[in-house]
């Protein structure tokens, strides 16, 4: 899969993407445990475009800037009316030595564009995610 063929829906996401850039990384507590726990997020990009990728606890410090990683079984969701990949507790991801593509689209950011947060009816998306 690309992320240029993403969607604010798309599940079972299996991807190559290169780590361009992370933010800083904040404390927040779970809504339904108070656990705090660390989170940033990191900039991916392929061939076909680039997409925010939600980074939790120890994945932080697992995953490094210009690394090549490929995941598999992670999901999108919205944050503030933004798409963001997630790995989850029912994703992987694994680094690599190389990419198979020879240069990264950042041009297409697909985290820079607005979309609706509402899940269409019958739609069970909630649940999946990591905390």
């Amino acid at each position: 899969m690309k992320i240029a063929e993403l969607n604010q829906y798309s599940r079972e996401i299996n991807v190559v993407v290169k780590v361009i850039s992370k933010t800083d990384v904040r404390a927040v507590t779970t809504k339904m445990d108070e656990t705090q726990h660390r989170v940033c997020e990191a900039l991916v990009a392929d061939d076909t475009g680039a997409i925010y990728l939600t980074l939790w606890d120890e994945a932080i410090d697992k995953i490094q800037e210009d690394q090549i990683i490929s995941i598999t079984n992670a999901y999108m969701n919205t944050f503030k009316g933004s798409m963001r990949m997630n790995i989850g507790r029912y994703g992987n991801y694994e680094i690599l030595d190389e990419a198979p593509w020879p240069d990264v689209n950042l041009d297409n950011n697909l985290s820079a564009k607005q979309v609706e947060s509402e899940a269409p009816r019958g739609f069970g998306g909630r649940g999946r995610g990591r905390y």
